[in-house]
């Protein structure tokens, strides 16, 4: 069976859909996700320090390939946005090179990467909020991310203000193209040509990340939805695998309270990074 999202949720949040037009780019037009460039960035800022001391080496990098400066400050504005400012929920800029250092491959980099494109991007998140909710209960249901069905789901955006998604034909086809880029990164397809895609397996780094995310947002009852593990469209019948995944590392625990088993981290949310587990 196929999903085909309808837009309902009784669990997921609702608050992209209350997005103003104003907020929304279709920066997917311009760039994926480019892990290797973020890395990039992430490790000039902890080196530097400075956001402007980082732009000032990135376009003498560009300068030197003989890349054109449109390009290079298409990326550089991109990839900032979502390095800039990220949730206190997801690692810290200067901690991403760490995170990423710690991942056993390039799809666990591109997991990790990914979570901060959807915390950054209001498009982005309607799209992952309103597929992902359809795994929440059955882990058979494949996706399916062609246009028209992509297109579907963007046509049901209503912003703030009460106007609707409106850009030409063209450049909603370049964005779904890049949609689908994205999803052959993190595992939801499978290759070049498939447009149907289901849940991806996660490492161990981006299932932390993914965690940690899920219990900095989602409050005393994030059990119930981890927000992190649905944008990485992790079924919820897998879900307590994905619990004891993670209680049985150093750094999480479930503690009982009241009755009943909560899992939470031993310490800070991240203060496994840098320590080699």
């Amino acid at each position: 069976m196929e999903v085909h999202p309808d837009g309902g949720s009784p669990l997921l949040p609702s608050s992209s859909r209350q997005i103003s037009a104003g907020d929304v780019t279709m920066d997917l037009t311009m760039c994926g996700l480019l892990v290797d460039r973020t890395e990039e960035l992430a490790r000039l800022y902890r080196e530097h320090g400075s956001w402007n001391q980082v732009k000032q080496v990135w376009f003498d990098e560009w300068r030197s390939n003989r890349s054109t400066r449109g390009s290079a400050q298409k990326i550089f504005r991109v990839l900032t946005s979502r390095l800039q400012n990220p949730p206190g929920s997801l690692p810290a800029p200067s901690e991403l090179p760490d995170v990423l250092d710690a991942c056993a491959t390039t799809r666990d980099k591109a997991q990790v990467v990914y979570l901060y494109l959807v915390a950054d991007d209001p498009l982005v998140r309607y799209v992952v909020e309103a597929y992902s909710r359809y795994l929440t209960e059955d882990v058979t249901n494949s996706l399916d991310f062609s246009n028209s069905t992509l297109t579907e789901v963007l046509d049901r955006l209503e912003y703030e203000d009460g106007s609707s998604f409106d850009y030409a034909d063209s450049t909603t086809v370049r964005w779904c193209e890049g949609f689908r880029s994205v999803m052959r990164e993190i595992g939801v397809l499978e290759d070049q040509q498939a447009v149907t895609g289901s849940s991806p397996s996660t490492g161990d780094v981006p299932l932390l990340v993914a965690m940690g995310y899920s219990y900095e947002e989602g409050g005393d009852d994030w059990l119930e939805c981890p927000i992190g593990l649905c944008y990485l469209f992790q079924a919820g019948s897998r879900w307590e695998e994905q619990f004891d995944r993670v209680g049985a590392t150093d750094d999480w625990e479930f503690v009982e309270l009241h009755g009943s088993l909560e899992l939470r981290p031993v310490d800070g949310t991240y203060d496994w990074v840098g320590g080699g587990d």
